[in-house]
């Protein structure tokens, strides 16, 4: 079965820390409606993570010829951090972004890609 990663890189951090349990509960309750819609069409999440805040945040860089850099915060040369993720499996990639759509309620965006074994 394909391994897919569902990311969420444009969830606004200061706008979640003001929000309420019950706007954090409504997030948590579309997230889960996604998993059951994920397993009704065959697949399932297989693991996942909130990141936690990007103040805690560590970026290493290697420039050429340079020493590495460590950088305290997420300085990712784009204006969208990735704030969590779902790794899921599903057979129908179609089936997934169909699934997938729901997120939109509680993230702005959600990109999903294939992820591949090494």
């Amino acid at each position: 079965m394909q391994r897919y990663a569902v990311m969420f890189p444009a969830d606004d951090e200061e706008e979640w820390a003001a929000g309420t349990e019950a706007d954090h509960q409504a997030t948590f309750d579309t997230d889960a409606e996604f998993a059951q819609r994920l397993v009704a069409s065959g697949g399932a999440v297989v693991g996942g993570a909130a990141l936690t805040h990007s103040s805690r945040a560590r970026t290493l860089r290697r420039r050429s010829g340079a020493e590495p850099l460590v950088l305290e915060g997420p300085f990712a040369e784009t204006t969208e951090q990735l704030s969590g993720f779902f790794l899921v499996t599903c057979e129908d990639a179609d089936a997934l972004a169909d699934a997938a759509q729901v997120l939109l309620r509680a993230h702005p965006v959600v990109e999903i890609r294939p992820v591949e074994d090494y």
